[in-house]
């Protein structure tokens, strides 16, 4: 069972995160690769606007987002720093109308419907925003995304939409003490990434780890972690409550 320290003020907030960074420069030291190709993406659902504010003092402007309207009143809060607000949990076709006023990017695209609702809505606001395709990995009927063979079609519909554009795909892995299983996800992910990379070069992202596998995630070629418990300690709550929608 992993153990999350609740930082009590910016000083804990500040070590919490090097914790976090020193560990994403160990483990690609170990495999070779460069710790500036991981972007460290903090996650702050729950979390009250103060907290944000102390992440943004120690340099850290992007944050992840599961609920949308949660994200919302933030991002209404918060218009007074330059905070680049990514949504990374699923988006209910009915409140596509909230994320394309603000959301700066998108990680979890996982149907062709979605997609035709997120340009509409894009194309009003005049706004062009990256995108990842959800892919559910663990074959888990409870996590959102498209199957793994599903996701290039996907991406082949979506070449008609002009004011987004795939840049990467994204997953959550099996939640499984099984490291093997977890690693598998992620395996799975990659190959399917160089897969599509073949036919869509610029989907090169993998926003896939997060505080309790994302070790593992980067060995497996993470270009995107989405940290929360690791910096800002445990949830009271259990994650699939965060991801259901």
């Amino acid at each position: 069972m992993e153990h999350f320290v609740t930082p009590s003020n910016l000083i804990g907030l500040q070590q919490n995160f090097s914790e976090v960074q020193q560990q994403i420069t160990a483990i690609c030291q170990k495999i070779g690769r460069n710790p500036a190709e991981i972007r460290l993406l903090p996650v702050t659902k729950t979390l009250a606007i103060e907290k944000i504010e102390q992440a943004y003092q120690l340099g850290f402007c992007s944050f992840g987002e599961n609920k949308v309207l949660e994200a919302k009143a933030k991002y209404e809060a918060l218009q007074h720093l330059p905070i680049h607000w990514i949504l990374i949990g699923h988006l209910q076709s009915n409140k596509v109308k909230y994320v394309a006023k603000f959301i700066d990017e998108f990680h979890a695209l996982d149907s062709l419907k979605l997609a035709e609702k997120l340009n509409h809505r894009l194309l009003l606001e005049q706004r062009k925003i990256p995108v990842f395709i959800q892919v559910n990995t663990s074959n888990e009927h409870s996590k959102f995304g498209v199957e793994p063979e599903q996701a290039l079609a996907l991406i082949d519909q979506c070449q008609q939409f002009t004011q987004f554009k795939i840049i990467g795909l994204m997953t959550l892995a099996i939640h499984s003490q099984d490291a093997v299983e977890v690693r598998r996800c992620f395996q799975t992910l990659r190959v399917l990434r160089d897969q599509i990379q073949k036919i869509y070069p610029d989907v090169q992202r993998l926003s896939m780890g997060m505080s309790g596998d994302f070790e593992i995630a980067i060995e497996e070629g993470a270009t995107d972690i989405r940290v929360g418990q690791a910096i800002f300690g445990a949830r009271a709550l259990p994650d699939h409550y965060y991801w259901a929608e």
